[in-house]
């Protein structure tokens, strides 16, 4: 449901926020906009963890992809989900116990990536509960399977190597396309980006590691390193997230260098370039940043503010966005991530929802 009256909708609470909508065109020197977050859909029940997301731009239609990782692995109900532009759920389709990753829509399909399978999957956008799956293409182990290490200089003058290790299993996480169809993929654990040719029609496919950079692999406490991926607006420049690093990264086309353009974006997910801005989901900051093409943060949008029955209120782990619209839809993943006990909210979620925000003019 469209909220055409947000102030008689949330309240006269919102009314800051309006203002500060109002005043974003004019503001853009005195600091970040602030955006509040509305809840949008509930996931079916049983199904966990929103990681992907996709809008058909001819439907406004939303697809949404699902990481269920959780032991043991008969108890994992991995979908790939469609929703008309107002929210209805219109198919469902399983993928089991492989978790999956991205998601993209280009001519007529929806295109997954398979993280358990280590494949790049295709379903027609009007896919239902029984339509086939089709195989694109299998990513491998690289060799070496990790990057090479990578150099800091450190302001008294030493130098630290930080050496990576990876036992070869292609962590494909992030893609998008460019213009002309070919289709670019992050790979978290052996820290590459790949290129597939004319991802669209090509038959057979192949995959091509165009960057190995030191930079997308981490050694943090995330474990993922490459991650969301956008152009910008002529793509010449790739932007990429490190999760891990909590960085985002640039990289000149066709294949690099690689530099860093902002630090300390905690848990940098999900990417998308809209409007000029990039649009960055912070999975461990619970926030959605905009930042401009210097690397400074012009919107912040979300927080987390509880739960509700079971359910994020605001955000929790904002794994992905999608544009629909003037609106920006975010999907919750609220995954725990430590070993540890009662030390996340996440581990109290038992419903999984997608939350949007309205997007501010510039």
């Amino acid at each position: 449901m469209h909220a055409s009256n947000p102030i008689r909708r949330h309240g006269l609470w919102m009314l800051p926020w309006l203002l500060a909508w109002a005043g974003l065109a004019g503001a853009a020197d005195t600091g970040p906009v602030l955006v509040p977050v509305e809840h949008f859909i509930d996931l079916p029940d049983g199904v966990r963890q929103p990681e992907g997301l996709a809008v058909d731009p001819a439907t406004g239609e939303i697809f949404v992809s699902t990481f269920d990782a959780r032991e043991p692995e008969s108890a994992r109900n991995n979908r790939l989900l469609r929703y008309s532009a107002q929210g209805r759920l219109l198919a469902s389709r399983a993928f089991g116990a492989t978790p999956l990753t991205g998601v993209e829509v280009r001519d007529g399909h929806v295109y997954v990536l398979n993280f358990g399978a280590s494949k790049l999957q295709r379903l027609p956008v009007r896919f239902d509960a029984d339509t086939p799956i089709q195989d694109v293409l299998s990513f491998k182990a690289l060799t070496p399977p990790e990057p090479s290490a990578r150099q800091i200089d450190n302001p008294d003058g030493s130098r630290d190597a930080i050496t990576f290790g990876a036992k070869g299993f292609p962590a494909i996480n992030g893609m998008v396309f460019d213009r002309a169809g070919n289709l670019y993929v992050s790979d978290s654990f052996q820290g590459a980006i790949y290129r597939i040719e004319k991802a669209t029609t090509c038959a057979p496919c192949t995959v091509v590691a165009i960057s190995r950079d030191p930079l997308l692999g981490t050694t943090g406490a995330l474990p993922f390193g490459a991650n969301g991926l956008a152009f910008n607006t002529d793509e010449s420049r790739m932007y990429i997230n490190n999760a891990g690093d909590g960085r985002v990264l640039r990289m000149d086309m066709p294949s690099g260098p690689v530099s860093v353009l902002a630090e300390s974006v905690y848990g940098a997910d999900g990417l998308i370039f809209h409007d000029g801005l990039l649009w960055v989901a912070s999975n461990q900051t619970d926030t959605v940043v905009a930042l401009d093409e210097n690397g400074r943060v012009r919107v912040r949008a979300g927080q987390f503010q509880g739960l509700h029955d079971g359910a994020p209120r605001g955000l929790l782990f904002p794994a992905a966005t999608a544009v629909q619209g003037e609106w920006m839809i975010v999907a919750n993943l609220a995954l725990p991530i430590t070993p540890m006990k009662g030390d996340e909210w996440e581990e109290d979620v038992t419903r999984w929802t997608l939350s949007r925000f309205r997007i501010p003019p510039r």
